[in-house]
């Protein structure tokens, strides 16, 4: 049942990220710029073809590897149980699954990710939903790793 709900939870993060993607390509033009909380964040509308600050251009192939190497890991992961994730820790990596199934639509769909929040405090590369999924994901699996799970680095498990 759980993993019923770690599916849902998957879907869930894609239908948010695709719908938040739609009603941006919809409302702003490409490069446009709405303010939405002044000095904390606006939605300009971007099309990323790499990854964070543009990195890795144009390697759609490479991206579409990674996911489903990690795709992969976690389908494994969660049948044998091998690699002794908590519950948590496997919500986490559902998040991160979530979030890049978001943008694995994006590459494959446009050849591009639409990218849309900006943040105004600081140099930040402008992402969406997704990314916050893939990022806070991936921060509270290595918090829980590190500080919680000593089980997870035993060598004999």
């Amino acid at each position: 049942m759980q993993y019923l709900f770690m599916l849902l939870f998957a879907g869930g993060i894609v239908g948010l990220d695709q719908w938040t993607k739609w009603l941006v390509q919809e409302n702003i033009p490409l490069f446009g710029r709405v303010e939405a909380i002044p000095g904390l964040f606006s939605l300009t509308y971007t099309q990323n073809t790499g990854a964070a600050w543009s990195a890795m251009e144009g390697m759609i192939w490479l991206f579409v590897l990674i996911f489903l190497v990690f795709a992969a890991g976690m389908v494994f992961e969660f049948v044998t149980k091998k690699i002794g994730l908590t519950t948590l820790e496997r919500w986490c990596v559902v998040a991160i699954f979530g979030g890049g199934l978001g943008n694995m639509i994006d590459r494959i769909r446009m050849g591009y990710v639409v990218d849309m929040i900006r943040l105004e405090f600081m140099d930040f590369p402008i992402f969406n939903v997704a990314d916050c999924f893939i990022t806070c994901g991936c921060i509270l699996l290595m918090v829980h790793l590190l500080v919680f799970n000593n089980e997870f680095w035993k060598e004999n498990k």
